[in-house]
């Protein structure tokens, strides 16, 4: 398929990627013949933005620390039809590029997730697999969408997802925010496998296992929180009631017997758990209904923007 009647953007996250950088681009230029590649330098100390220009990138800067920083700065600067996000490090195949635009395309689609699949034993750092797939199994229960790599910082976007995703995450809960973007607004998508091999020497990478583990852990119940207020605060709600039923069941089964209330405090203290539970339950409905309708804004936005169709 030819893409010249596209305007197609690469957009490359990076920190510090001397050793790699100069590779992704012009894997990428060689693959997707006028391809326009941004390289978004986030605070590089290593001359990273010169190897990516020698290159052939368009280097931009971006001074405020984080991955996501980076994205939401890009998705707001850029103008294409056809958007890459793959990063700076080279450990994902750039040379699958062109069958997922094809992808795409082919659809049409406005989201292509590339699914890491190891070209080497140890591609993956020790923990980092077996987090994301369990990432991968929480996620796809709680909002109901199988998605078999949520964290892969290599995908296709068509201008509309790009257009419409608010990017509120500011270091690498992004991938967690573009995957839940998805699910939320049932956007078309599909998943193609693309290698994934180690870092070339001499890089070395951003991520702390439980630091960052920890912050996408947070970022994802945020979003239960914000994306499903009503099992949120269903679970909490009934949480707060059964603790109140276990404080006090004896209270009642002993008025019933004596027809007195010897511990008043507890009495007390069981009524005001069963008001508190009603309240969170009703607060979930509440939210459950904004929720709806800020979908249904969101979703009149997307669909005013132009969609991709295949030439």
């Amino acid at each position: 398929m030819s893409f010249e009647t596209y305007s197609i953007a690469a957009i490359v996250p990076c920190h510090n990627e001397v050793a790699a950088i100069g590779q992704v681009v012009r894997d990428l230029r060689a693959s997707v013949p006028g391809i326009h590649v941004y390289v978004y330098d986030n605070l590089s100390t290593d001359g990273t933005d010169v190897a990516a220009r020698e290159a052939g990138a368009t280097v931009r800067y971006e001074n405020t620390k984080g991955k996501g920083n980076v994205v939401r700065r890009a998705f707001a600067d850029i103008e294409a039809d056809i958007y890459l996000l793959i990063d700076g490090d080279d450990t994902y195949d750039a040379l699958a590029a062109p069958e997922m635009i094809e992808r795409l395309l082919e659809g049409p689609y406005d989201h292509i997730l590339g699914v890491r699949k190891q070209t080497t034993d140890t591609a993956y750092r020790a923990g980092h697999e077996a987090g994301n797939k369990a990432f991968n199994r929480f996620v796809s229960g709680v909002f109901g969408t199988p998605v078999n790599d949520m964290l892969s910082g290599y995908r296709i976007f068509s201008r509309r997802f790009v257009k419409s995703f608010p990017a509120v995450s500011r270091e690498f809960e992004i991938e967690t925010e573009l995957t839940v973007h998805c699910m939320s607004l049932r956007i078309p998508s599909i998943e193609v496998e693309v290698g994934f091999k180690d870092r070339p020497e001499g890089s070395e990478s951003k991520l702390n296992t439980y630091r960052d583990g920890f912050k996408i852990l947070s970022l994802i119940v945020q979003l239960i929180r914000h994306e499903r207020p009503l099992l949120f605060h269903g679970v909490l709600g009934t949480a707060i009631l059964l603790v109140a039923l276990l404080i006090g069941a004896p209270i009642l089964i002993e008025f019933a017997q004596t027809g007195l209330v010897p511990r008043l405090p507890t009495a007390i203290l069981a009524s005001s758990l069963v008001l508190l539970g009603a309240v969170v339950w009703t607060v979930g409905f509440i939210l459950d209904a904004l929720t709806k309708t800020r979908r249904e804004l969101a979703r009149l936005v997307y669909l005013g923007l132009r969609a991709v169709h295949p030439a």
